[in-house]
């Protein structure tokens, strides 16, 4: 087996614990407050990775001003990112959210080339603008099947957007599991203060296995993507991650007996056909070496 092929593995799993995670957190909705639900799983995430740092070793090396700036801006993103998406889970067909957020492959080399300055070159450019028109067809702003809680995914994309562009820019002075325990800590007491100002709900048992279940998918997850990443060609596992939009349709349907409409269907297929152009025409200009 070669290491590409390992690697898509590997993101094929992560993309069916993020899916799960997805699946437990949405079955939460009506049962639980959303910053309780975040608080309790963001506590129970932040003990898996210090276990984790400890275990690897923490060697967080000083950072100057501008990178501490930098970090809090990606912990701000994260907590942003962690309340959309939870909020349009508790509000939204699953498989429509999770359409949403695969057009980050789109969105993320755009903000690249705007903020960052790297290369973007016309035909991307062009599959990012039919993805956009993609997503709409799964909005549908200004119509009857107009939801709302839409809006909170395209902000989560935002928020994930900035994110990841954070993470390009302190590179290799926080490894990624550094990153994500200050990540995890800053959703957590931000969950945690934000749980003052509404009710607290008596956690059933049934629930609590929930919260773990999905703490641990989402951790697992995470975990099995970094793997994939250092396996394969990245270029080539990404293509990989649209098996959660495929899993996230069959845990909707028979969890939840949700299907998404025509319209958003359409929309699902054009934004995952053109990601899956825009990562194979970013592996190809790789490929081309300058004179």
């Amino acid at each position: 087996m070669t290491d590409n092929i390992r690697g898509a593995l590997f993101m094929v799993c992560s993309m069916i614990c993020f899916a799960v995670n997805d699946a437990v957190i949405k079955s939460l909705g009506g049962v639980l407050p959303i910053f309780q639900t975040l608080a309790v799983r963001g506590g129970m995430v932040v003990v898996l990775l210090a276990i984790l740092v400890m275990r690897s070793g923490w060697r967080v090396q000083e950072l100057r001003r501008r990178d501490q700036m930098i970090l809090l801006l990606r912990v701000a993103a994260e907590v942003g990112a962690a309340f959309f998406i939870v909020t349009a889970l508790f509000n939204m067909e699953l498989a429509n959210m999770t359409a949403i957020l695969q057009i980050l492959p789109l969105t993320i080399p755009l903000a690249a080339f705007m903020f960052l300055g790297e290369p973007l070159g016309w035909r991307r450019l062009v599959a990012i603008c039919i993805g956009f028109l993609g997503m709409l067809f799964i909005v549908k702003p200004g119509s009857d099947g107009f939801n709302i809680y839409s809006l909170f995914c395209l902000a989560a994309v935002i928020c994930v957007t900035i994110r990841d562009l954070t993470a390009r820019s302190l590179g290799a002075k926080l490894s990624s599991q550094e990153m994500s325990l200050f990540a995890a800590v800053g959703v957590f007491g931000a969950a945690s203060v934000a749980t003052m100002f509404e009710p607290w709900v008596t956690i059933s048992l049934a629930s609590w296995a929930a919260l773990c279940g999905s703490s641990f998918a989402i951790l697992l997850g995470y975990l099995v993507s970094v793997y994939a990443i250092r396996t394969g060609d990245v270029s080539f596992t990404a293509q990989f991650r649209y098996i959660g939009l495929i899993a996230a349709l069959i845990l909707g349907y028979v969890f939840f007996g949700e299907w998404p409409d025509r319209l958003a269907l359409i929309g699902a297929a054009i934004i995952v056909g053109t990601g899956a152009f825009t990562l194979y025409r970013q592996r190809a200009s790789r490929k081309v070496k300058p004179a």
